[in-house]
């Protein structure tokens, strides 16, 4: 039977359910059952699309090399679009084309984008015939099975149109297998999809290597319960990574919060926590929200302590604007005293004070110290322009003391120590009278008044000890001493007393030595 398109409906298969809506990432199998021919672009051979895998048959059994159509292919014609025909099932929109197949799920990045080469055209005349009523045949492991009536054309065209519907099918596995062997689309999807094109395959109405293809989808099947539970233990291993770097992010938060004391670099490194946090993906959401509520109660805690620190702060700052604002008013209060000893002893009080005091709010301290330091320097001017007035003073009594030394320096205590003594009595006494001079002149006009009186007080002891009668007497007492012990061993040798008489001569010589010590001290004098 035939309807106004001059295409006959053919077998049952024709209007097969799996033409449906599906999931996505499921292949779009509508048109694997109809037997309606319609017009499409030419389909070239060895059609290139770019997607996130290897090469197709990578690791898989059954995937067909890409290539040249086998020796003795027909050229194709006008490939089809695969929409059924009118009245039949409506084809999916989104159907994967042979020239142009983008592949589902996630988009890949540049790293590992890869070529996939979309097979060339099969022969079709070697996996099945068109007769000339148009009846259409593939060729099965049980022989060969009719899979639709072709009446838009010839044969030969028929045949080339069941052959392209094999070659969308096949490129629908392809990129099944590239999407399987790159590990980066959902296992249990794909092997959905390939489920359902294996299931559509023995009635599908297409003529090609089907047992190939067959063989291909089971290994597709086959080989995603081992990409899925490989992609389950990669997901666990990132999960339990990612945890990882979550706690250890919660525990410097919880030192942080408990230890530091470095405010602004604890409150910068709190913050970089927390955008490393939102870049954490992956971590299982129970975990994550036990893990959050640590980092935030850690972030809480630093937060109280520092705000507690810096509320101590401003009382202690507070504090000390208050004592400051009463050392500036008594420097103030001295700051036109005369008392200049006293007064500069209280001032540096006051500073030693001042510094003990801790700091005020910086605006209020630098305020308090410029009414402080203004109060000592009032003080201090005053007393620097006194001390002025008084240097020039001291400059001319200097002047005088070196007037009296330069006259002092006729004074010769070795001619007459009377008039030295009386001549350096009246130096001392215009000396005192003269006042204080300069602090860097005092040494030396001190160490040269002491060089006279040490003249003089030499020529008086030397004067004195020449005329002394105790030390006169005292050296005739050691003579006659000598005199004594030397008589003493003169009548222990007549006796016979060896050594009485050298122990008394030994005692004589020693007095004899203290007897000469004592003339020759009363000769030098």
């Amino acid at each position: 039977m035939t309807d106004g398109s001059g295409i006959e409906a053919g077998t049952p298969e024709s209007n097969s359910p799996a033409a449906g809506a599906q999931e996505a990432g499921t292949p779009d199998i509508s048109a694997l059952t109809s037997g309606s021919q319609a017009t499409d672009t030419p389909q070239s051979s060895g059609s290139v699309a770019e997607v996130p895998t290897p090469a197709p048959d990578a690791g898989l059994p059954g995937a067909p090399a890409a290539g040249a159509p086998k020796p003795g292919a027909p050229r194709p014609g006008p490939a089809p679009t695969g929409i059924p025909k009118p009245g039949g099932p409506s084809p999916r929109a989104d159907a994967p084309k042979p020239h142009a197949v983008k592949p589902t799920g996630p988009k890949p990045g540049p790293a590992h984008l890869h070529t996939v080469v979309v097979p060339a055209a099969s022969d079709p005349s070697l996996f099945g015939r068109v007769d000339d009523d148009g009846t259409a045949w593939v060729k099965t492991a049980d022989g060969e099975r009719q899979i639709g009536s072709w009446q838009a054309g010839d044969a030969t065209e028929g045949l080339a149109h069941f052959g392209r519907r094999f070659d969308d099918l096949a490129t629908e596995v392809t990129l099944l297998e590239a999407r399987l062997a790159s590990g980066t689309g959902d296992a249990r999807k794909t092997k959905a999809a390939a489920t359902a094109i294996a299931e559509a395959l023995p009635t599908a109405a297409v003529i090609g290597d089907v047992a190939s293809l067959a063989r291909r989808l089971a290994a597709i099947v086959e080989h995603s319960d081992e990409a899925a539970a490989h992609a389950k233990e990669e997901k666990d291993r990132v999960r339990h990574e990612h945890t990882e770097r979550k706690e250890k992010l919660c525990a410097e938060a919880e030192q942080i919060s408990t230890e530091s004391t470095q405010w602004k670099t604890a409150g910068d490194r709190l913050r970089e926590i927390l955008d490393e946090w939102k870049t954490i993906r992956g971590v299982d959401r129970k975990v994550d929200d036990a893990l959050w509520k640590r980092y935030s109660k850690a972030r809480e805690g630093f937060n109280r302590r520092r705000g507690a620190h810096f509320a101590e702060l401003d009382r202690e700052r507070a504090a000390a604007k208050t004592r400051k604002e009463e050392l500036v008013a008594k420097a103030e209060e001295l700051s036109h005293s005369t008392e200049w000893g006293p007064t500069s002893a209280t001032f540096r009080d006051l500073l030693v004070e001042w510094k003990a005091a801790g700091r005020a709010p910086r605006e209020a301290d630098d305020a308090l110290w410029k009414r402080f330091k203004g109060a000592q320097d009032v003080f201090f001017a005053a007393r620097n322009a006194e001390a002025s007035e008084r240097d020039s003073e001291f400059e001319e009594n200097a002047k005088v003391k070196e007037s009296l030394l330069a006259k002092a320096a006729h004074i010769d205590p070795v001619a007459d120590i009377d008039g030295a003594r009386a001549a350096l009595r009246e130096l001392l006494e215009k000396w005192d009278a003269a006042g204080k001079v300069p602090r860097e002149k005092m040494a030396d006009l001190e160490a040269r008044l002491r060089a006279i009186e040490k003249r003089v007080r030499d020529a008086a002891d030397s004067q004195w000890r020449r005329t002394d009668p105790e030390a006169v007497a005292r050296a005739a007492q050691f003579r006659e001493r000598v005199a004594a012990f030397e008589e003493q061993a003169a009548k222990a040798t007549a006796a016979g007393k060896r050594r009485d008489a050298e122990k008394a001569l030994e005692q004589a010589k020693q007095w004899r030595e203290w007897a000469e010590a004592a003339e020759g001290a009363v000769t030098n004098r």
